[in-house]
């Protein structure tokens, strides 16, 4: 896996025990902080989390405040959920409840596929698997998903690059 940034540490450090506390239903982290956790080479700017919508309001008053009240997110016209913006050490959390993309046939609810576990510190942080990974990327549709797509892509050719020279 690749190193992960100080400011990612010291966000997730601090974010995943409480997620793994106050949350009641799954929930993981998805983005360019997911595709680092699983080794690609990506920059990170904030940390998205995937929660429910009841669950994003629980995690709204707890972190009342940390909230970024001034944050407005992009691409309004093709995503929308329970969305706040928190303030935490290292980087920005965004948490994303009920998480629905229009890819212009209306409204569908973003699901994560199978997850894994990416180990940080002894801490089990949940991520889609690369392939869910991937195709998330490419639904979101910017032109920074299909990089962030490409680049999981080369990770995944290269660990099976690296199965075929053990052969």
């Amino acid at each position: 896996m690749s190193h992960l940034p100080p400011a990612l540490f010291v966000a997730l450090a601090e974010l995943v025990p409480e997620l793994h506390v106050h949350c009641a239903e799954p929930w993981c982290l998805i983005g360019s902080a997911a595709a680092r956790l699983l080794g690609a080479e990506v920059g990170v700017a904030d940390v998205d989390v995937l929660v429910t919508r009841v669950d994003a309001e629980a995690l709204a008053a707890l972190w009342a405040d940390r909230r970024d009240a001034a944050h407005r997110p992009a691409d309004g016209d093709r995503f929308r959920s329970q969305f706040a913006r928190f303030r935490f050490p290292g980087m920005p959390v965004e948490v994303m409840g009920g998480l629905e993309l229009d890819q212009g046939e209306g409204w569908q609810p973003v699901s994560p596929g199978r997850l894994v576990l990416a180990g940080v510190q002894g801490m089990a942080v949940p991520v889609p698997s690369l392939d869910d990974q991937i195709r998330l990327f490419e639904s979101f549709g910017r032109d920074k998903d299909r990089e962030r797509a490409a680049a999981l892509r080369r990770l995944r050719q290269s660990a099976v690059l690296s199965i075929v020279s053990f052969s």
